[in-house]
């Protein structure tokens, strides 16, 4: 029987007494370990715990703070080839792929040991005598639902800057990749004080009853849009805190003066890296003008990628079964709707590997439509499919990508810097590349989209993220003076 995945609280394993579910191998469709569906009981315990060690956490001055996150760095580095092959296992990412997953959580975890410079407070005289400051306080227990795309880094979204801040954490992994985040509890475990991080597993009943618990005062969540909405209403309802960032379908567009190889290459990583599964990968690639040599390159490159865990042409599996029905259903669509399949990740190698092994693999699929308003162009499918639409001119594209529900991530490919600018200022999308296709801003700049990708009103990373896991107190002070004396003196 596989192993059970046990919760984490006040720095102790523990085992729910609930119904479990099988966490498989993408590979191979195999289980490979169990994960507890932690019940109301066990989340009040992890929010017990939390809530308890919240007062002494708070009370440590931020550079003492930081030096315990600092130290969780180190360990975390040490371990890296490990956390990574446990990505890959549960993931099914490229080894590749895992590493960068954990190298950018350590770079979110590096960037918040710098809090005590990152949240200073402020102080002026504001009239004569009179001397106001401004100072962060922490909001409590912050509770973390995150995804299963990336194990480790969007946790660490969130994770060292609430803790930096003085902030106690309860996080619900994914239930189909729970096993990195509980690796890293087991390595906090004798760096960080207890209950200051904590860990259940389950559904989605699990999450809500984090959502509903009346001592978290703030939630953050990442998945689709339709459940990020939910998850918002929910918690602001309740009077807390709460930033839910959804789904996505982010439009590239390429200009006839681009540089043909360069944008070619960029575009298909941008929409087979961790086999689509990102918010920020290319779903919509916008051709200003016929440019075939463009279309023909990406469906070129885009074919020479082969099922794998490692190498520079390896492309791993997606999460599920229902993962790779949704994806096929996708294309199946498209072409009974008249699209043109330029490239079937239906068939191929990647077919071949799916019925030797029972793992899900799905290659990349490129599809030219005409109609913009179809399921293709305008659903998220979370995959590795691009859809291709040619368009007249810079404002078609423009009105295209203008006219998505998400917000997300937006690309121009463009020899031009005036064209780069006429784009850059007029897409609707929050997070915007120039020859970038996976535009994602880095420390100190903030990670989050605008219209149906984010509820709520920050950002969940860098400077922004500060704002979210604080509230200011402003303190005003006045103090007597000598009788013989006024403050004009």
């Amino acid at each position: 029987m596989s192993t059970l995945v046990p919760n984490f609280i006040n720095n102790c394993e523990v085992t729910p007494h609930t119904a479990t579910l099988d966490v498989t191998s993408p590979h191979t469709g195999q289980p490979i370990a169990r994960v507890p569906l932690s019940a109301g009981d066990d989340v009040d315990a992890a929010v017990a715990a939390a809530d308890a060690a919240w007062p002494a956490w708070a009370a440590l001055t931020t550079n003492a703070r930081a030096a315990k996150l600092m130290a969780l760095h180190a360990v975390l580095a040490a371990h890296a080839d490990e956390l990574a092959a446990l990505i890959v296992s549960e993931h099914g990412k490229t080894r590749g792929e895992a590493r960068g997953d954990v190298a950018k959580g350590l770079e979110t975890l590096a960037y918040a040991a710098g809090a005590g410079a990152l949240a200073a407070g402020q102080a002026t005289h504001v009239s004569s005598g009179v001397l106001c400051r401004m100072e962060r306080a922490p909001l409590g227990v912050v509770a973390s639902i995150v995804p299963f795309n990336f194990p480790l880094m969007v946790p660490f979204w969130t994770l060292p800057l609430a803790l930096a801040l003085g902030n106690t954490f309860v996080l619900k992994p994914s239930e189909k990749a729970p096993l990195t985040m509980a690796r890293v509890a087991q390595l906090a475990a004798p760096l960080l004080p207890s209950g200051v991080l904590n860990v259940v597993h389950g559904d989605a009943a699990t999450a809500q009853a984090l959502t509903d618990h009346p001592r978290v005062a703030a939630v953050t969540f990442v998945g689709s849009s339709p459940v990020a909405e939910l998850v918002h209403r929910r918690a602001t309802d309740a009077g807390k805190r709460v930033l839910a960032l959804g789904g996505a379908k982010n439009h590239l567009v390429a200009l006839p003066d681009c540089d043909v190889e360069m944008a070619a290459r960029d575009i298909v990583a941008s929409f087979t890296g961790c086999a689509g599964q990102r918010c920020m990968a290319a779903a919509v690639l916008l051709v200003v003008g016929e440019q075939p040599a463009l279309v023909a390159r990406v469906v070129e490159l885009a074919r020479r990628l082969a099922p794998g865990d490692d190498g520079a042409l390896a492309m791993g599996p997606v999460i599920d079964a229902a993962a790779v029905a949704r994806i096929d259903a996708a294309v199946a669509g498209a072409a009974a709707a008249g699209a043109d399949v330029l490239l079937d990740g239906r068939t191929g190698a990647f077919a071949e590997r799916r019925a030797a092994t029972s793992g899900f693999w799905v290659g990349p699929s490129v599809v030219l439509t005409a109609d913009p308003r179809c399921a293709l162009m305008t659903e998220e499918i979370f995959g590795p499919v691009l859809a291709v639409l040619r368009c007249a001119d810079a404002a078609e594209a423009l009105a295209v990508e203008n006219a998505s529900a998400f917000g997300n991530a937006a690309c121009v490919y463009t020899a031009s810097g005036a064209s780069a600018e006429f784009f850059a200022q007029r897409f609707a999308a929050a997070m915007i590349g120039v020859n970038v296709g996976v535009p994602v801003p880095r420390e100190p700049f903030s990670f989050g989209g605008c219209k149906r990708s984010r509820f709520g009103a920050c950002d969940i990373t860098g400077d922004a993220a500060i704002e979210f896991f604080s509230t200011r107190r402003k303190i005003t002070t006045k103090w007597a003076i000598p009788a013989d004396q006024s403050w004009m003196s």
